[in-house]
């Protein structure tokens, strides 16, 4: 079922024969709806940016968003010590209890960014950073929040909200960290967490701790490999989902459940190629990243639409397909009005299934967006911007999306 490539062929394959294509909701119109949950007090200066979404108890749906820009000291409570700019930046939480049709913000106020929002047992967790890596926990379905605990004081920490395992009473992500001080951006790489759903997730003695596994190897290797990879070090992997396979026949499955396929977005100079490596857990119980094996080579480089900039991904047991959000290329390297939706039974191959969303202009971004499965239709959060947006980058909206039966688009 799957043919075993070696390592430069199905680089190349992947990346460059495996294209996306055009199905019944082709390049029309869009296949979700659209609503505004937040916006900007100050569109030139704060800036919304990269949400997250979860279902909590009682079908309640809880965002959370990122606000970053160097106009950030006119917000009223605290805001994270390191930020985008010098006044930090500060997360804000939405709450709607009718499946999104309406929204209200909670008073919370967290000083941190980069969150990674996501639901074990009974209880909401956020993790984000301040420099140093933070957790906060909410135990009235995402209405309050606690103070930040340091998981980890050493600095510096990055990532966006991207894919959680939650699987067999353990969750396991990844954020990232530094290499180090004065590396170029994007300079850094995936360190695999792992912790009991069931434990207090606020003590850093309840997590384990992949070492940070650093891509600058990597990245200078493939250089001559005929891999599009940017010159110097101005190129490397971030944003990383974790992602379980749940195919026997897949050639990355593993039947003790104990490792995990993180894919994550690279920034190589060119669009459409994402960068694959393996979580896993070692025989003594500590954890590792490292490359996916093939029996004649290893897989680094894959095709992933919309790779070159933050995507997000979940999986769906009833249709047995991972579903895709990514920014859809229009000949630009880095653009962001165009939200897609992508599927794919094996991570490998993909079949476009239609457009999420299109900004009114080019810097009414549509992008960094986050989803849920709710019953038949995805739910959605985007990093979006109106004409009043400074950039595609520094959007000043969050939009709500729901792709209602969204199996359907499936051919």
């Amino acid at each position: 079922m799957f043919q075993r490539h070696s390592f430069p062929f199905l680089m190349l394959a992947l990346a460059l024969a495996a294209v996306s294509c055009g199905g019944p909701s082709g390049a029309g119109r869009p296949v979700a709806d659209e609503q505004v949950i937040a916006s900007s007090p100050a569109p030139d200066s704060v800036f919304l940016y990269t949400p997250a979404i979860a279902e909590g108890l009682d079908g309640r749906f809880v965002v959370a968003v990122d606000y970053g820009g160097p106009g950030t000291g006119i917000l009223d409570g605290p805001r994270s010590d390191f930020g985008d700019y010098p006044a930090g930046n500060q997360i804000r939480v939405y709450l709607s209890d009718d499946k999104g049709r309406t929204w209200r913000e909670t008073a919370t106020r967290i000083p941190m960014m980069h969150e990674i929002l996501f639901k074990a047992g009974d209880r909401l967790y956020m993790i984000g950073h301040s420099g140093r890596l933070l957790i906060t926990r909410s135990d009235d379905n995402g209405e309050t929040w606690s103070e930040p605990a340091v998981l980890c004081p050493e600095p510096r920490w990055h990532q966006s909200c991207t894919a959680v395992d939650v699987y067999d009473g353990k969750v396991t992500l990844v954020y990232e960290k530094w290499v180090a001080d004065g590396h170029p951006w994007p300079g850094v790489g995936p360190v695999l967490m792992r912790a009991d759903e069931q434990a207090d997730l606020m003590q850093a003695s309840n997590w384990k701790f992949s070492d940070l596994y650093d891509p600058d190897a990597d990245m200078d290797a493939a250089r001559p490999s005929g891999i599009p990879v940017v010159g110097g070090k101005a190129a490397g992997i971030l944003e990383t989902n974790v992602v379980r396979i749940y195919n026997p026949s897949h050639p990355f499955y593993d039947a003790t459940g104990k490792s995990v396929v993180l894919l994550s977005r690279a920034s190589a100079g060119f669009p459409d190629i994402g960068v694959m490596l393996r979580g896993y857990e070692r025989e003594d119980g500590s954890l590792a990243v490292g490359r996916c094996h093939l029996d004649n080579g290893d897989v680094l480089f894959v095709h992933i639409p919309g790779a070159n900039l933050k995507f997000h991904l979940v999986y769906d047991p009833k249709s047995e397909l991972y579903w895709l959000l990514h920014s859809q290329i229009d000949g630009r390297m880095n653009a962001r009005r165009r939200l897609a939706l992508s599927y794919s039974p094996d991570l490998l191959h993909w079949t476009f299934a239609g457009l999420v969303a299109v900004g009114p202009t080019d810097r009414s971004a549509r992008h960094y967006a986050t989803m849920i499965v709710n019953g038949d239709d995805l739910c959605i959060v985007s990093r979006s911007g109106d004409e009043q947006a400074r950039n595609a980058h520094d959007g000043n909206i969050v939009t709500f999306h729901r792709v209602r039966n969204f199996r359907d688009l499936v051919y």
